[in-house]
């Protein structure tokens, strides 16, 4: 891929390939192949576990604001930490830090070290009761239609906060991951398949030619659509696309 080429210009030049273009005419405009690419991305992301992610995101507070408006990737917020709990500018007295617990949490249940999951439980029950007595999380709304996340109590610092939050995967992310990547690719050759099928079908009795009439293969190409769409639904159900509960992505 050179410099100046996306995943997406990529996957477009391999459905022109696999249509036979430069061989044969095939009678789609650039804007039909993003069409395929958009829906391909858009059935994975309905379907699959694989589209969605739940990692950490970051966002500075400022006074008196209490509502912050999302990326639109961002699906829902399943918490919202302070950062630095009894820190210097909260002043709570306490040296429990959310932001190092991330990291912590993976340290206490490897290996038994420092006494493994008895010692994760209890440290976890430690901060809960910290969160509790300190305000270490906030209490918030959020929007999903708008994005908006509200802040359900007064800012009057400049603060960080981490906010855990499930996130649809990024297009570029989707076309270069090794599992998701195959999928998609077949899903938008079906689709480039259907509509270029339902162009021909409209030419039922054949185009003219100096031989006679040149039949075109539009109701073959449909079926193909048809039938490649079936098995790309079952392999999702068969997890055969990479289609799995992602783990926390911390950073």
């Amino acid at each position: 891929m050179s410099a100046t080429e996306t995943p997406r210009d990529k996957l477009i030049t391999e459905i022109k390939l696999r249509l036979g273009d430069g061989m044969i005419d095939v009678e789609l405009d650039p804007e039909h192949y993003n069409l395929a690419i958009d829906r391909a991305i858009q059935t994975l992301r309905s379907r699959s576990d694989s589209a969605v992610e739940e990692s950490y995101a970051f966002l500075q507070t400022e006074p008196d604001v209490q509502e912050y408006t999302l990326p639109g990737e961002i699906l829902n917020i399943r918490r919202v930490y302070r950062r630095g709990v009894g820190g210097g500018n909260i002043g709570t007295g306490t040296n429990f830090d959310p932001f190092d617990v991330a990291f912590q949490n993976t340290y206490l249940i490897n290996a038994g070290v420092v006494g493994g999951l008895a010692n994760y439980d209890a440290f976890t029950q430690y901060k809960e009761t910290l969160n509790r007595i300190f305000g270490g999380d906030y209490d918030f709304t959020f929007n999903t239609n708008t994005k908006v996340l509200k802040i359900l109590r007064k800012i009057s610092v400049t603060e960080d906060i981490m906010i855990q939050v499930s996130n649809l995967v990024p297009e570029h992310n989707l076309l270069e991951n090794e599992y998701s990547r195959p999928w998609m690719a077949d899903w938008a050759l079906a689709e480039a398949k259907m509509m270029l099928g339902e162009a021909r079908s409209k030419y039922a009795s054949g185009l003219p030619g100096p031989q006679g009439s040149v039949q075109l293969n539009g109701d073959a190409l449909k079926q193909e659509a048809i039938s490649e769409k079936e098995r790309l639904l079952l392999s999702i159900i068969n997890m055969e696309e990479g289609n799995k509960n992602y783990g926390f992505v911390i950073g």
